[in-house]
C-alpha cells in the first residue's frame, strides 16, 4: 500500500490537495479524523479516538496557494478495525476513487466498488453509499439526467441540422414533463426503403437512468442478414398507447419517403397495441410473432428444453403434414403446452400457415440492437442517443467500405445459398411440362416448380425469396439466369443502396449555440424529467405470493402411518411409553 506518513515541512499544491491527502491517510491507516479548524489558510485536526494524542497542523504559505505541514504531535495509540466503515469515506471520496474506473467501464457495479475499496483500504461501506457515489460519478462525467432532458430539444435540432431529412421529435405532457421521443436518421430511412428486406422487428428495453423510461426500437435486415436499425424512441411508460404512438410516427416517416407504402412483415411479442396499430396503420402489411420471444415464453412456462426444440421445428415446417407431426409430438411431451399454444394463431408464427414471404426470418434482431446500448442504459437520455448514433455511423461506414469490393451479384450469404442449391441441383432430374412448369425428381421425392409464379411445392422459394435447389435445377435446364429470379433485396447493389447515405457527426454540446432567452418564451421548449423516478439502491426482490388454488402437500408420518405430522413430531411413541408406565 502507498505510504501515507506525513512529515513536518511537507508541502501540497493547495488546501484541497492537503485535505484529500489527510482524508486518504485516515482511511488507509484506519483511524477516524476529527477536524478542529479548517479554512483557506489553516487546517488543524486530531485523531477522533479518545485518549489518542495524534494531532496535525498545516497552514498556507504567504503569497502562494501552497499548504505546508507545521507540526505533527504524538503517535497513534488507538486500535484499528479493518472490518468497519469509515467516517471519512464519504460519497465525495468514493466518487474520486471510482471516477477513472467509471470512465473506462460504465457498468462498474456498486458491488465491484465495495470489493475494490475493501481490497485497497480494508474498510466496508454500505451498498447504498456506493450506489449514490456511482450515480454522482456518472453525472460528473456525462452530465445529470435533468440536464439531459433539458437539452433534448436542442439536441434534436442538432440531429435535423447535421443530418437533413432525419426526424427527431420530443413530446411533453403536463408541466412540460418528458413523455416521448422519436428519432430516425435519414440514412436509415433511405437505406430501408431502397435496400433492406421489408421486415421490421419491434421491441423495447428498459433504461436504468435516474428516471424510469423505456427504449422502443424498429429494426430491419440488410441483404446479408445484418442488423439494420430504422428508428428508435424513448417513452416514459411502455404500454399500448406508447406503441400506438411509436408506430404512428414510423408510418409518417415511411409515408413521407415512399410513393407507395411497401408490404411489411412486422415481428414482435404480440402486444395488443402493436397488433392493433399494425392492422390500422399498415393495412397491406402483416404481423407475426417473434419466435425467440415465443420460445422463451414456453421455456419459462413449462421448463422443458425439448418443447422449445419441437416448437422451432413446428415453426420451420413447410408442409401441413410436417407441422401436424411436430404439434403431435408437442402434445405427447406436454398436453398442457399444446393447449397453451392454442392461444397463438398458427398463421402468425409458422411458415406453413403464414401468408407471404418471411425472407428466412422467424425472429427479429432486437436483441442484437439492445446490445448496442446495454452499457449506456444508466446514462442520461442524450448519452443513450449518442451511443446509438456513434454505433450507427461506425456500422454504416464499415459496411459501405466492405461492400465496395464485392464482385458478386448477390450479397455473400445469398450467394452461398445459391451455390449450395446449384450443387444439389446437379443430382436432380428435370422433366419439363410447359414453358413455366417443371417436375424435378430427386432420390426420395418429386417437386413441381413454376418459374412463372416463382413457386415450388417444397415452398422454400416463395417463403425465402431465393430459388431453392429444385427451382435452380429447373432454371438451369431451360438456361434461365438464376439471379433474375432472386428477390432484389438480396442483391449486392441493394446492399450498397442500404448504406449509400452517410450518418453525419453531431457536434458536442459545448459547440451548440447558447441562448440567453427566458425559458418562458413560446419558442423555447423546456423539457422536465418524467414524474416517475427509479427508486435508489438495489431493486428489492419480489417475494412469490402463495397460490391459494394450488393443492397443498399432505405430510405423512412414517412411524404411525397417520397424516398431518412428521416422524420427528410424532406423539405416538410418547403415548405408548406413558401407557406402559
Amino acid at each position: 500500500m502507498e505510504d501515507y506518513n506525513f512529515v513536518v515541512g511537507q508541502m501540497f499544491p493547495d488546501v484541497k490537495a492537503f485535505r484529500n491527502a489527510i482524508k486518504e491517510a485516515a482511511i488507509a491507516q484506519h483511524f477516524e479524523l476529527r477536524t478542529i479548524k479548517s479554512d483557506l489558510i489553516r487546517y488543524f485536526a486530531k485523531c477522533a479516538s479518545d485518549g489518542c494524542p495524534w494531532r496535525i497542523r498545516a497552514v498556507k504559505l504567504p503569497n502562494a496557494p501552497t499548504f505546508t505541514i507545521r507540526s505533527i504531535d504524538g503517535t497513534h495509540t488507538c486500535g484499528r478495525n479493518a472490518h468497519n466503515g469509515h467516517q471519512q469515506a464519504s460519497v465525495d471520496w468514493i466518487v474520486s476513487f471510482i471516477e477513472e474506473r467509471l470512465r473506462d467501464n460504465i457498468n462498474y457495479k456498486p458491488k465491484d466498488i465495495l470489493h475494490d475499496i475493501h481490497k485497497q483500504y480494508g474498510i466496508t461501506i454500505p451498498y447504498k453509499q456506493a450506489w449514490r457515489a456511482k450515480e454522482r460519478g456518472l453525472a460528473a462525467i456525462y452530465g445529470s439526467s435533468e440536464e439531459g432532458y433539458y437539452l433534448l430539444p436542442s439536441y434534436c435540432e442538432q440531429i435535423k441540422t447535421t443530418n437533413p431529412g432525419s426526424v427527431a421529435e420530443v413530446n411533453t405532457g403536463a408541466d412540460n414533463r418528458f413523455q416521448r421521443l422519436f428519432v430516425s436518421f435519414y440514412a436509415s430511412i433511405y437505406g430501408f426503403v431502397n435496400g433492406c428486406l421489408p421486415v421490421i422487428g419491434l421491441g423495447g428495453i428498459q433504461l436504468k437512468s435516474k428516471y424510469l423510461s423505456t427504449l422502443l426500437s424498429a429494426t430491419s435486415f440488410d441483404g446479408d442478414g445484418g442488423l439494420f436499425p430504422l428508428a428508435f424512441g424513448v417513452v416514459d411508460v411502455e404500454n399500448d398507447d406508447s406503441w400506438t404512438w411509436f408506430l404512428s410516427e414510423l408510418h409518417k416517416v415511411l409515408e413521407m419517403n415512399t410513393k407507395c407504402m411497401p408490404e411489411i412483415i412486422f415481428l414482435s411479442n404480440g402486444q395488443k397495441g402493436i397488433m392493433d396499430t399494425v392492422g390500422r396503420k399498415f393495412p397491406r402489411s402483416s404481423h407475426a410473432f417473434c419466435m425467440r420471444h415465443l420460445t422463451e415464453s414456453i421455456g419459462k412456462e413449462f421448463k422443458n428444453s425439448r418443447l422449445v426444440h419441437l416448437l422451432w421445428r413446428a415453426a420451420y415446417a413447410t408442409t401441413t403434414v410436417a407441422f401436424k407431426e411436430k404439434m403431435a409430438e408437442i402434445e405427447e411431451v406436454s398436453p398442457e403446452a399444446a393447449k397453451w399454444l392454442q392461444q397463438f394463431d398458427p398463421s402468425q408464427w409458422t411458415l406453413v400457415h403464414f401468408k407471404g414471404t418471411r425472407f428466412g426470418h422467424l425472429s427479429s434482431n432486437i436483441e442484437e440492437f439492445n446490445k448496442w446500448i446495454l452499457e449506456a442504459r444508466e446514462l442520461p437520455i442524450i448519452q443513450v442517443i449518442e451511443r446509438i448514433h456513434s454505433k450507427l455511423k461506425t456500422e454504416f461506414d464499415d459496411r459501405r467500405l466492405k461492400s465496395s469490393s464485392w464482385c458478386s451479384v448477390l450479397a455473400p450469404s445469398a450467394e452461398r445459398q445459391i451455390a449450395e442449391a446449384v450443387n444439389l441441383a446437379s443430382t436432380y432430374q428435370v422433366l419439363r411440362s410447359d414453358e413455366v412448369e417443371f417436375e424435378v425428381l430427386s432420390a426420395d421425392r418429386s417437386d413441381i416448380v413454376n418459374i412463372g409464379s416463382h413457386s415450388c411445392s417444397c415452398r422454400d422459394w416463395q417463403l425465402n425469396g431465393i430459388p431453392c435447389s429444385h427451382a435452380v435445377a429447373a432454371l438451369i435446364s431451360c438456361r434461365k439466369d438464376i439471379y433474375t429470379y432472386t428477390k432484389k433485396c438480396f442483391t449486392a447493389a441493394s446492399y450498397r443502396d442500404a448504406y449509400a447515405e452517410d450518418i453525419h457527426p453531431i457536434p458536442r454540446k459545448l459547440e451548440w449555440r447558447k441562448t440567453d432567452k427566458s425559458p418562458t418564451e413560446d419558442d423555447i421548449l423546456v423539457v422536465r424529467p418524467p414524474k416517475l423516478r427509479r427508486p435508489p439502491g438495489r431493486p428489492e426482490k419480489r417475494m412469490c405470493m402463495e397460490d391459494l388454488n394450488r393443492e397443498k402437500h399432505t405430510v405423512h408420518c412414517s412411524r404411525c402411518n397417520q397424516t398431518g405430522h412428521y416422524k420427528r413430531t410424532c406423539k405416538a411413541e410418547a403415548i405408548n411409553s406413558i401407557e406402559q408406565f
